[in-house]
């Protein structure tokens, strides 16, 4: 039987090749064009934040200061990748939209990060969404409980499968940044 040590090691090996092929696939598939590539990524950011707010509005699931921080870049990307569809726009103005949706999604991953680290206890949360509420007197208690955001930071609102919605995010705003940047170097390595 093989060691603890060894399984760690052979789900590395397979997740280095399985990206190794897909970024090579990326990189040389002539038939995934920039231009099509913006309008795979519009509609991902777009399906992303549909989802959140139709799990907001409609399934009542409250966002916290950092959930609502993770949706814009996803609404940063929407106008950059839409431009970069368009038929007037060169290639290689669509590689440099394509970087900077990546930028974005490399950004929301972050902050995603750091929400599902502010959720396990790793990272201490925003102070207005996270810790308990003190004060010198009733007023200021009053004050800063009247103020103070009514879903908390480091309470996960929804999972599945042991995954938060920010770990959710992270894994898709993490295959998206690579998806973009992949097609927006493209061109760069010729």
């Amino acid at each position: 039987m093989p060691s603890v040590e060894f399984y760690p090691l052979v789900l590395q090996f397979l997740l280095e090749t399985a990206i190794s092929r897909a970024m090579s696939s990326l990189s040389t598939d002539p038939r995934l064009s920039p231009r099509t590539a913006a309008l795979y990524v519009a509609f991902a950011a777009a399906a992303l934040l549909a989802t959140v707010f139709v799990m907001e509005y409609g399934f009542g699931v409250a966002p916290c200061q950092l959930c609502l921080l993770q949706r814009w870049p996803h609404g940063a990307v929407i106008p950059l990748a839409a431009l970069a569809f368009l038929p007037a726009i060169s290639d290689s103005g669509r590689r440099a939209l394509l970087l900077l949706c990546a930028v974005a999604f490399a950004t929301t991953a972050g902050i995603g990060i750091y929400h599902v680290g502010v959720e396990e206890g790793i990272f201490a949360g925003p102070s207005a969404c996270s810790g308990g509420i003190t004060g010198d007197s009733i007023e200021e208690l009053r004050r800063k409980l009247m103020a103070a955001p009514v879903v908390k930071c480091n309470e996960v609102a929804w999972a599945l499968f042991g995954i938060s919605l920010a770990g959710y995010n992270v894994l898709a705003s993490s295959a998206l940044a690579v998806f973009s940047a992949a097609i927006g170097l493209r061109g760069l390595t010729k």
